[in-house]
């Protein structure tokens, strides 16, 4: 959602009131955002650990295979060992043996699957009021273990930091990979192509996993991102449509880019018969209504799917290994604001600062409701249609689609929103299993770490999403909301919820980090004296 660049004086994404802290223990970096707090959650890591007689969904679309016994030793997978049939009782003499000092996981009955990526994740902040607990617990209590930060907002010194302290599992966090925004730090307006390199190199230095670029004159895009690519590092972009005119997604993916995200820019590389978008003359991008408005209109402005020019631009895509981070949740509320905005999980989770900072602003970010309404939302749902037949069709085609969210703005929760782009991936066309190796394996190819994770495999980090429901009959059963289900004996109740997440061979119970984050909403309520949350009000 981050809509700023080093070229331009663009609002940040961090504009808007500043909230006021969640809880006053946690100690602040100078820019007022909350650190996580040290780990006091989750059970291990042992030198051993042996989760047994669950049923594995793998990211590699292969079937549901169960039960199996997965061995892990110091945090890496060893063995994954098929053990039975299902509704056959289990030969205790073909299971592998647990050693002293080890630890069971009963998981019989349950399903198994990789930890989950989110490719477009940031870390909240200080104007929605969220501190690194609260954002924490809500991914890894979906399931989530590993998360890219697009942009680091919070600094990239504090990323870097939190990246650490998760690595060696000191909080209760994912795994981190920080990205920078391009000529974030710089002294100066990177205004030359050599100042554009020497801005990358520096920017290895300091650590960054990569570089999230938003726009710049193209000769300055072009040697970016010729130099990161030399230095291997990966890279994002949302191209900014200040910048648009001159240089799409073909130009980014033939200079080095390796993924972009949402869709800007890649409708643009698709007109046939203009070369600009068809603005209002009265469109001023400062105005968010304006901006997002009239976006919705863009993907029929493009070359028509199937045509000549559609796929050419999709086969010079795939021939460049490009991946593509649709993160359609990020605009869900533009087709259909109410629902966005009544979500049932409003009510115990969000927290009233993070309310405040969705209610329509002329200055916060992603906040543009002034006047929305039933011609908006209908340009947005055609612009859904034609933006999934290129995600589903880039997909069919060998093409990478990861799983991103980018929560924290348009009335979408950190953690929430990760089953709902899951099921927006369904509704474009995706098989579930197709959209499960979205969440894994393609996010892990995606940050070059499919060495490590993305799938149950032995030789990969004992990252593990495990839940008593099966999420390919019901996607809904990810959220940590559950699903409602009408029972034999005719009761009503709530099913599903991830109920271990398991990260670096630690065991999270993903049901009590929730009710931590409740926890958290409830406090902050008194704080202010909050009542229930009315669409459009700020408490």
């Amino acid at each position: 959602m981050q809509a700023q660049d080093n070229q331009s004086n663009l609002k940040s994404e961090r504009g808007g009131p500043k909230a006021e802290s969640i809880v006053a223990k946690f100690r602040k970096n100078r820019a007022g955002v909350e650190k996580a707090p040290e780990r006091a959650e989750g059970e291990g890591p042992w030198s051993q650990l042996i989760i047994r007689g669950a049923t594995m969904i793998n990211g590699t679309l292969s079937p549901p295979q169960g039960p199996v016994d997965i061995v892990v030793e110091n945090n890496v997978i060893t063995e994954v060992r098929v053990v039975g049939y299902p509704g056959v009782p289990i030969d205790p003499n073909k299971r592998p043996i647990l050693r002293p000092g080890g630890k069971e996981l009963n998981a019989e009955g349950m399903y198994i699957l990789p930890g989950f990526v989110d490719s477009h994740a940031h870390i909240g902040g200080s104007a929605q009021g969220t501190s690194a607990e609260y954002v924490f617990k809500l991914w890894l209590g979906h399931g989530i273990t590993t998360i890219a930060d697009p942009a680091s907002g919070n600094g990239l010194d504090w990323v870097l930091e939190h990246k650490d302290k998760s690595n060696k599992n000191k909080i209760t966090a994912p795994r981190i990979l920080a990205y920078t925004r391009f000529g974030m730090g710089a002294k100066n307006i990177i205004t030359t192509p050599e100042q554009a390199r020497e801005w990358v190199r520096q920017n290895a230095k300091n650590g960054a996993d990569g570089i999230k670029f938003f726009g710049a004159p193209p000769e300055i895009m072009e040697a970016a991102l010729n130099e990161n690519k030399k230095l291997g590092l990966r890279s994002k972009m949302h191209h900014s449509q200040t910048y648009v005119g001159q240089w799409n997604v073909l130009h980014s993916a033939r200079a080095g880019l390796t993924a972009m995200e949402h869709w800007y820019g890649l409708p643009e590389a698709l007109f046939d018969d203009r070369t600009v978008q068809d603005y209002s003359l009265d469109y001023n991008y400062q105005n968010e209504q304006d901006r997002f408005g009239e976006a919705g209109q863009l993907w029929s402005q493009a070359a028509e799917p199937y045509s000549d020019k559609w796929n050419s631009v999709m086969q010079e895509l795939l021939d460049l290994d490009f991946t593509l981070s649709p993160t359609m949740v990020i605009y869900e509320a533009n087709r259909d604001l109410a629902r966005a905005r009544r979500a049932e999980w409003h009510e115990e989770y969000t927290l009233p600062s993070l309310w405040e900072f969705y209610s329509p602003s002329r200055e916060s970010h992603g906040s543009y409701w002034h006047y929305w309404g039933t011609e908006q939302e209908i340009d947005w749902k055609k612009n859904y249609q034609l933006w999934m037949s290129f995600i589903n069709e880039y997909k069919n085609r060998g093409g990478r689609v990861t799983v991103g969210t980018d929560a924290g703005f348009i009335y979408e929760l950190y953690g929430f929103s990760y089953p709902r782009e899951m099921e927006l991936l369904r509704e474009a066309g995706f098989h579930p299993l197709e959209v499960i190796k979205a969440a894994t394996l393609n996010g892990a190819e995606s940050l070059g770490m499919d060495d490590k994770i993305g799938t149950i495999t032995a030789g990969k980090l004992a990252d593990f999403v495990i839940l008593e429901e099966n999420p390919l009959v019901n996607l809904k059963v990810l959220y940590g909301t559950g699903a409602i289900k009408l029972m034999d004996d005719n009761t009503i109740q709530r099913v599903g919820g991830v109920k271990y997440t398991v990260k670096d061979g630690i065991i999270y119970d993903a049901k009590q980090l929730l009710e931590d984050v409740k926890r958290m909403v409830e406090q902050q309520k008194k704080e202010r004296n909050y009542k229930i949350l009315q669409p459009g009000t700020k408490g």
